[in-house]
């Protein structure tokens, strides 16, 4: 790979690229703090909470990888008219999201609360509601990325979490309308319909996801690989699969191309924003010209730092040049 060509990429050409996130958008807040003792009331821990912190999350945090690496990011999905969504905005402000196309519903601004202790999660609350947007507010999620693909776009993200904005029925047109003005696809699959993408040029799955699709699950194997994603591609009709497969890196398995890239070894210390990071960077990479295979290798280099952090985390340019550098990929 010339590592060199890809700096230059990462100096020259993001700037210019406009891609648009639409999807499943949510708030990541974590409370951070200390367990004390048992509580008297029930047998739970109590934490002594001593910071909080809110991050973008889902297709929110693809934008903002996008953003971080230069890119012109738009963001569309579903929020609700709650102090989670005000937090929300001010954020994707903060970092130069066009947050135009976001649709005000009843429902409330799926948020995930995180409590943590030290380095360990002790538990999660959920606060959204799932199923098919309404009639009226899919309409007009589906309007507003019509209007964007006329202004111009060099590619589109589908964030998927199964919140109920990518139903099949909207899937099909994004996908459409998206390859009426020649622009790429690439879907971030966190959930569990590939019906939903037929057409779509890239989905980014892990291997969870992979395994959840098959008729049976299949061992963390390039062979194996190769032929799940095949067999994937054949029944569900995409283009592409860009496998990602933990401590062994992922693979970018098409009819024209299979390319498997290692990570260089490292302790996984957190996985949580990866297919986020991967999705964005792989993005960014077609949405500025450079090949599929270089999009995955650049892509799998970026988890690599992200996988190294509590949380989810934005690469920088300066980071991605600084790998680069040193050639710490194989």
């Amino acid at each position: 790979m010339d590592n060199q060509r890809l700096c230059q990429f990462l100096d020259e050409k993001t700037s210019a690229c406009k891609v648009l996130v639409v999807g499943d958008i949510m708030l990541d807040k974590y409370y951070y703090g200390e367990v004390t003792r048992i509580s008297g009331e029930a047998p739970v821990p109590i934490t002594r909470v001593n910071s909080s912190a809110e991050k973008l999350g889902g297709g929110a945090n693809i934008a903002y990888n996008l953003s971080v690496l230069g890119c012109k990011t738009g963001l569309s999905g579903f929020v609700g008219d709650d102090a989670h969504c005000v937090s929300m905005v001010e954020k994707l402000a903060d970092y130069g999201i066009d947050s135009a196309g976001l649709i005000r519903t009843d429902r409330p601004t799926t948020t995930k609360v995180r409590i943590m202790s030290g380095n360990q999660q002790m538990f999660r609350l959920d606060f959204e509601q799932v199923g098919p947007m309404a009639d009226e507010d899919a309409e007009s999620f589906r309007r507003f990325i019509a209007e964007k693909l006329n202004e111009s776009l060099d590619c589109v993200v589908i964030s998927d979490h199964d919140n109920g904005a990518c139903t099949e029925k909207t899937c099909a047109k994004i996908i459409e309308l998206c390859h009426n003005h020649g622009v790429p696809v690439v879907v971030d699959m966190s959930g569990h319909n590939w019906v939903n993408y037929a057409h779509a040029d890239y989905i980014v799955a892990n291997m969870k996801r992979v395994n959840q699709a098959l008729l049976q699950p299949i061992d963390n194997e390039d062979a194996k690989v190769e032929k799940a994603a095949h067999y994937l591609m054949r029944k569900y009709k995409v283009r592409n699969v860009i496998m990602t497969r933990s401590e062994k890196g992922l693979s970018l398995v098409g009819d024209s191309v299979i390319k498997h890239i290692p990570t260089k070894a490292q302790e996984l210390f957190d996985v949580l924003g990866a297919t986020d990071t991967i999705a964005a960077v792989f993005a960014l990479a077609l949405a500025g010209g450079l090949s599929p295979q270089e999009g995955a290798y650049l892509a799998n280099l970026a988890a690599s730092r992200v996988v190294a952090r509590l949380g989810t985390y934005a690469v920088t340019r300066e980071e991605l040049q600084g790998l680069l550098q040193e050639g710490s990929m194989v």
